[in-house]
C-alpha cells in the first residue's frame, strides 16, 4: 500500500556525495641500463608529452632517481604501467614504471 501524502508536502531527495576516485601518480625509476633516449621515446609515446617535456622528466629520473609521468584514476594508471613496462621488456630494457596513490 502506497504512502498518502497531505498535500503540500514536499518531498526532497537526499543527494548523496560521492567522493571523486582516488587518482595514482605514474613514475618512472631511474636505472643504469635503460638509454636516456628511450626514456624520453616512452614519454613522448604512452604520456602524449613533446620532446621538451619529455627530456625535462628524463632529466629528473637521471637526477632524482624517479620522475612523474601524469596523474590518473587506477585503471588508466594501471594500464599505463603494464604498457610502459611490456614495452621496456620488449625493447629489453629494465626500466621501471609504477603507480602510487595520491
Amino acid at each position: 500500500m502506497a504512502k498518502q501524502h497531505p498535500e503540500g508536502t514536499v518531498l526532497e531527495a537526499k543527494r548523496s556525495k560521492l567522493a571523486p576516485p582516488p587518482l595514482y601518480t605514474v613514475l618512472l625509476l631511474n636505472d643504469d641500463f635503460t638509454p636516456m633516449e628511450f626514456v624520453v621515446f616512452v614519454l613522448q609515446k604512452f604520456f602524449s608529452m613533446n620532446r621538451e617535456q619529455a627530456t625535462q622528466i628524463m632529466l629528473k629520473v637521471h637526477i632524482e632517481g624517479r620522475g612523474v609521468c601524469g596523474v590518473y584514476p587506477r585503471d588508466v594508471a594501471a594500464t599505463k604501467v603494464e604498457q610502459v613496462t611490456a614495452f621496456a621488456r620488449e625493447n629489453q630494457h629494465p626500466l621501471a614504471c609504477v603507480m602510487e596513490e595520491n
